[in-house]
């Protein structure tokens, strides 16, 4: 006992025995909001102290308030103003709500239905159990209120935070200040947080950053179930994994299944080789090591000190998973490409991230400054993040522009193109080879066409134009001088220059309507996506 209560309980005792004797104190009458004292207490005493009747009740105290009982070792009873202050053991208990609290010492205010409780304080339920330094307590309002720290308990989670409160008739707890909760899964950190005890769920308001053993998850709003472990977040919300990291301005996770679905301002980043895909949607499926993002989607990657664009209606990376698996980025369907130095655009492609191959599929057409590259199946090799050889898979056909608008042309079976620091240096062709070339005087004036038909031919480019043609097997040459010239003879046969098609950067960057929206209710039902369409595997045939 302090010194202050301890002098307080010695005058206290001088004035009541001067005043009462050893009269037994006046008991209140008894009134619907009175506090009342319950038989059973093993003394009591009753006096004036500073105008205030006060009784003092020792041993086995208990109080009653309608449906509120008050137990402790000893209690100052106010009976004017209906207030209890309570020593030693002391314990409520609130039977409306199953609500108890323990602590060293307590008041309560009988008129205003509130108490308060400092001291190693306890407040339980059936579902939970709070631990603080003091802890205030409404009634009426049912509402617990801490600001000295406080630790909450229950069977699956534990939750910590310098202030917070509890409504035992939501069970919602409303937690400020360094917030932490910490479950089997996961550990939870944020400034403003609610807590169900009953549904289990978690309510977050503001930063919010939860860290997993298999990736970790950040939002500003949301919520998530600490029984399903199944996350609705809001603002800036992300997934980070290893290979991933998946956000977006709406973000759905589904820890069990492993399955994430992201809308609007989706980003996509592969951290293994710093990969950015950006969209309205995306999904992720952990066990396959599959993200998949559309909505206008557009991936970029730095390549040669330059930014490389890529646009398509999906686009879809995946990880290797086991020893000798390939990781993976598919585009399909309308795949345009923008480089400062290289433009494309096909219908579907793949790239093989592991060894930094590419395939293009279903009518591929690359640009290289005034050179047009086209085949059935073009494959590109980087280096380096650079471009380092093409590969152009029947029907190849090269056309350069040169400085008076002809068309220099290349056609045959197959092709191989060599660049050096992103420049088209040399193409090989290999089989059924034909070529056109315009000799020029001064890059102003036609001095004749150089037709060509040979099996095997070597070009040499340099400053992107076309230099010399080298014929290897017998060719079957002619000069035609430009009086002589038809018009009819300045095209092979197979010839298109596709200007018109060529992706500017505005293009690639998704200027364009966009693409329907998908239902969200697709992101709560198990998902069945992810898998790549067979035509963008088609590549990995090609390849053996």
């Amino acid at each position: 006992m302090n010194s202050t209560k301890l002098l307080f309980s010695l005058v206290f005792t001088l004035v009541s025995l001067s005043v009462f004797g050893q009269q037994q104190p006046e008991q209140p009458q008894l009134q619907t909001n009175q506090v009342m004292l319950l038989p059973g207490s093993d003394s009591i005493v009753g006096g004036v102290f500073n105008g205030e009747k006060v009784n003092k009740v020792y041993g086995k105290v208990a109080f009653r308030q309608k449906e509120t009982y008050l137990y402790a070792d000893s209690v100052y009873q106010y009976r004017d103003r209906n207030v209890l202050e309570a020593y030693g053991n002391v314990r409520i208990n609130n039977q409306a709500d199953t609500v108890t609290m323990t602590g060293n010492q307590g008041t309560y205010n009988g008129t205003t239905r509130t108490a308060r409780m400092t001291g190693n304080v306890v407040m339980k339920d059936p579902r939970m159990t709070l631990t603080t330094p003091s802890l205030d307590y409404d009634m009426n309002t049912r509402t617990a209120v801490y600001t000295e720290g406080g630790t909450i308990v229950d069977p699956e989670n534990r939750l910590q935070s310098q202030r917070g409160s509890y409504n035992t008739a939501t069970k919602m707890f409303t937690f400020q200040q360094d917030v932490k909760v910490f479950t089997k899964d996961y550990n939870i950190t944020a400034e403003n947080m609610q807590y169900n005890t009953g549904s289990k769920i978690v309510y977050f308001q503001g930063p919010t950053v939860i860290k997993g053993q298999q990736g970790d998850l950040y939002a500003e709003e949301g919520t998530y179930n600490t029984l399903t472990k199944i996350s609705n977040f809001g603002r800036n919300a992300y997934i980070l994994t290893p290979e991933y990291r998946l956000g977006g301005d709406k973000l759905y996770y589904d820890q069990n299944l492993g399955y994430g679905f992201a809308q609007q301002n989706v980003t996509l980043k592969s951290l293994k080789d710093n990969i950015t895909v950006r969209g309205q949607e995306g999904r992720y499926w952990r066990e396959r090591g599959v993200a998949k993002v559309y909505g206008n989607p557009v991936m970029e990657t730095v390549m040669d000190n330059d930014t490389l664009y890529m646009a398509a209606d999906t686009l879809v990376s995946r990880e290797a998973k086991t020893p000798g698996m390939a990781s993976l980025l598919l585009a399909y369907h309308d795949v345009r490409i923008y480089k400062k130095d290289l433009q494309g655009k096909c219908d579907s492609l793949s790239y093989n991230r592991t060894d930094s191959v590419m395939y293009m599929n279903q009518k591929p057409v690359l640009w290289n400054d005034k050179s047009q590259l086209v085949g059935d199946t073009i494959r590109m090799h980087l280096r380096n993040k650079t471009i380092d050889k093409l590969y152009l898979f029947s029907n190849a056909f090269i056309t350069s522009e040169d400085t008076i608008q002809n068309y220099n042309q290349v056609k045959g079976r197959d092709m191989v193109a060599s660049f050096q620091e992103g420049d088209i240096r040399r193409v090989d062709v290999n089989g059924n080879g034909e070529s056109i070339y315009f000799a020029l005087e001064g890059d102003t004036v036609v001095t004749g066409m150089n037709k060509a038909i040979c099996s095997n031919m070597v070009l040499k480019f340099g400053d992107n134009k076309l230099k010399t043609i080298s014929f290897l097997i017998q060719p079957d040459a002619s000069f035609i001088p430009p009086h002589e010239l038809q018009e009819d003879q300045k095209r092979l046969e197979g010839f298109s220059w596709l200007a018109d098609l060529r992706p500017t950067k505005a293009a690639v960057l998704g200027k364009r309507p966009p693409a329907e929206a998908k239902p969200a209710t697709a992101a709560a039902k198990t998902p069945t996506e992810g898998e790549a369409p067979a035509k963008a595997e088609k590549p990995e045939k090609n390849k053996k």
